[in-house]
């Protein structure tokens, strides 16, 4: 039996054992840069590895450089993990997009809160990532309200960011995290710029997309153990 075929075995029986479905189909695209929202809880890194596993996606992620050292190193880049240093956000975009330029098949996965508590904004480096390499944007989530997760529709980043952002919301406006509170509003800093000229609603936020926000994640602390040991109910403290 193929490695591929027991990581599924296992996600299904993982999905299966906390009581959740999957919802929607697997993104047509072959490479694409992957928004994993909401994230309020370390379970979600844990959730996002076993719906990618059920769907046979291939997945890498953006964690903190110092989630990468020994002992859980080896375990971490075997999960898909990415190592990045927060500072250098324009020669990271760059890394990234090439990146996904060098695989044939393969889902980046760009945090767009940075952090699980509450933030009012999303970094935009998923979608500067995404514009730079030519991909399209697949939004996932996982809906602790309904026990579901999968995937949603893709798109291509067309540089109106507010319109782009607008069909964002959209798609997660009924989707609820471990602790909805922690789930600031869906939007960018480039979003709040000042229009350029009257009537033109969404220039300042296509001048404001010289400005990179990327943030690795600093969430995937959960073992790989805990994908095949944790059944029943979610619990996590506040």
């Amino acid at each position: 039996m193929s490695k591929r075929r027991v990581r599924r075995l296992l996600a299904r029986w993982f999905l299966r054992m906390t009581g959740w479905t999957t919802s929607g189909a697997r993104p047509a695209p072959r490479r694409y840069v992957l928004i994993a929202a909401p994230h309020t809880s370390n379970w979600d890194f844990p959730y996002l590895l076993a719906f990618a596993a059920v769907y046979d996606i291939p997945i890498a992620w953006m964690g903190k450089h110092t989630l990468f050292r020994f002992p859980l190193g080896p375990i971490m880049r075997a999960l898909g993990g990415v190592p990045v240093r927060r500072h250098a956000r324009e020669q990271l975009v760059e890394a990234m997009a090439r990146t996904l330029g060098e695989h044939d098949e393969l889902a980046l996965v760009v945090p767009v809160e940075g952090t699980r508590a509450r933030t009012e904004h999303w970094k935009s480096g998923f979608y500067h990532i995404a514009r730079r390499a030519g991909v399209p944007i697949v939004m996932s989530f996982l809906d602790y309200a309904q026990r579901r997760g999968g995937f949603g529709p893709a798109f291509e980043p067309s540089g109106d960011v507010v319109r782009d952002m607008d069909h964002v919301r959209a798609f997660y406006a009924d989707k609820q995290g471990l602790f909805p509170e922690r789930f600031g509003p869906i939007r960018l800093r480039e979003e709040e710029w000042t229009p350029a000229s009257p009537g033109d609603e969404t220039a300042g936020a296509r001048a404001g997309l010289a400005s990179v926000e990327v943030e690795p994640d600093d969430a995937p602390i959960v073992s790989a153990v805990s994908l095949v040991a944790a059944a029943g109910e979610v619990h996590e403290d506040r």
